[in-house]
């Protein structure tokens, strides 16, 4: 799995500022109240050649009967688990309180090589303040500020003499599918990636809003092996109140412009929504491939018609970008979650085709010749040839001699073709008219 540093402690000690320095980002939000981390966050971090993957949790709580507060204590103790070195966090400016105490008890069970970082030592005033924390019986204290970064290098130095120098799985991370789940808040993102990994990896409430980070998964299992990326839920602005919420969705709306393929989930019992089409338009904006699942299939009521029925009402309110999978699914009873993930999978092959120019020509100048664009004002256009562009996404221009004439009808009918021929499901296709 890597080498994995695992930064835990009580709530609002620095966590995830430490874990923005470390990972060189902004991917885990911040903000002075406890309980804006919930998950635990996965980014990747390196020093002196050595590469690491850096988990960060929500801050530990025990006894405590808030629903989120126990989940995070259940995603605090599997990043312990999964960890090879991990970072005890305290905070220098209120020495040893409770909540440490509790955290530390843990620690002592994991077996796991610790290091306490007494955060906060913004100056000189506050050096030496970090030598109670030795009473925790943990071992060494590292004075860092996370905010400046000051006694970061040190610690880092301290941490890669865990590493095993030969695992390098890491860097094999650049090169996967990157695929991001989006939809509207509570339509089951993370009980899909929960379903996928066999495993409570996010948290999971009838509570919209729970996921407030990007959280990156890799799954590699049934022949598969990509990055899964689940997002908070995007609302309306004009529903976003919290400005944590706010920077989860544009958190949302960036992980959909990096991502490569987007399952884009609807919920079966609201049908598509107008805030469905936003997100919706959104990928297909940013050219990235879509598979739609339809979640909580198994709530509604049905016959042998409703299935092809929902599906023909859905084509017909997605138009005219509607030649994508939609599959119809469970997370609870993990209903063709697999089957979802073969055709995220395909579109993911379909959006990195390359056809040659000789096939392209071949196939699309019949068709052309056949049938030609309709002559304007007693002008004819004449369609030379056609190439692939060398984009990310499926990009062709069409040379021609008037291409300013040619009508936007003419256009859809090349990318229905260009769709029948070569098989584009599940991907905006892009038609560019170029002079010869």
């Amino acid at each position: 799995m890597g080498n994995i540093v695992a930064i835990v402690g009580r709530p609002n000690v620095g966590k995830s500022t430490l874990f923005n320095r470390f990972t060189e980002s902004r991917d885990a939000i911040v903000k002075e109240i406890s309980g804006v981390t919930r998950d635990r966050i996965y980014g990747r971090g390196e020093w002196n050649g050595a590469q690491f993957s850096v988990i960060d949790t929500g801050g530990y709580i025990k006894g405590s009967e808030d629903i989120f507060e126990g989940e995070i204590r259940k995603q605090v103790e599997i990043a312990v688990d999964e960890a090879t070195v991990i970072i005890f966090m305290v905070d220098v400016m209120t020495g040893i309180i409770d909540l440490d105490e509790k955290v530390a008890a843990l620690l002592r069970k994991s077996k796991k090589p610790v290091l306490i970082v007494a955060n906060k030592v913004d100056n000189t005033d506050r050096v030496g303040l970090s030598s109670e924390f030795y009473a925790l019986g943990l071992g060494d204290v590292f004075d860092v500020s996370a905010a400046n970064g000051s006694g970061t290098g040190e610690l880092l130095d301290e941490i890669v003499t865990y590493f095993d120098k030969d695992d390098d799985s890491v860097n094999e991370r650049d090169d996967l599918p990157k695929i991001a789940i989006v939809g509207r808040p509570n339509v089951g993102k993370s009980s899909l990636v929960n379903a996928l990994t066999n495993e409570e990896r996010n948290i999971v409430t009838d509570i919209s809003g729970t996921t407030r980070d990007s959280i990156n998964t890799r799954y590699k299992g049934f022949g598969f092996d990509f990055l899964l990326i689940d997002t908070a839920g995007i609302r309306k602005k004009a529903k976003v109140t919290e400005d944590i919420e706010y920077y989860s969705v544009l958190r949302s709306v960036r992980t959909i412009e990096n991502a490569d393929v987007c399952i884009f989930m609807i919920d079966a019992a609201e049908g598509l929504q107008k805030q469905d089409l936003h997100i919706y338009y959104m990928i297909e904006k940013n050219s990235k491939g879509v598979v739609v699942l339809v979640n909580k299939w198994d709530l509604v009521e049905k016959d042998q018609n409703t299935m092809n029925k929902f599906e023909e009402d859905l084509r017909n309110q997605l138009a005219p970008f509607n030649d994508v999978p939609i599959i119809f699914t469970s997370t609870i009873s993990k209903q063709r979650i697999h089957k979802a993930l073969e055709a995220t999978m395909l579109v993911h092959e379909n959006r990195t085709k390359k056809i040659s120019t000789s096939q392209l020509n071949d196939v699309m100048l019949e068709i052309i010749q056949a049938t030609p664009p309709p002559a304007l004002k007693g002008k004819y256009i004449r369609i030379k040839y056609v190439q692939q562009l060398p984009t990310h996404s499926p990009a062709f221009a069409f040379f021609c001699n008037l291409p300013q004439y040619i009508p936007d009808s003419y256009k859809r009918f090349l990318e229905n073709r260009l769709r029948e021929k070569f098989d584009f499901i599940g991907v905006p296709i892009k038609i560019f008219f170029r002079k010869k």
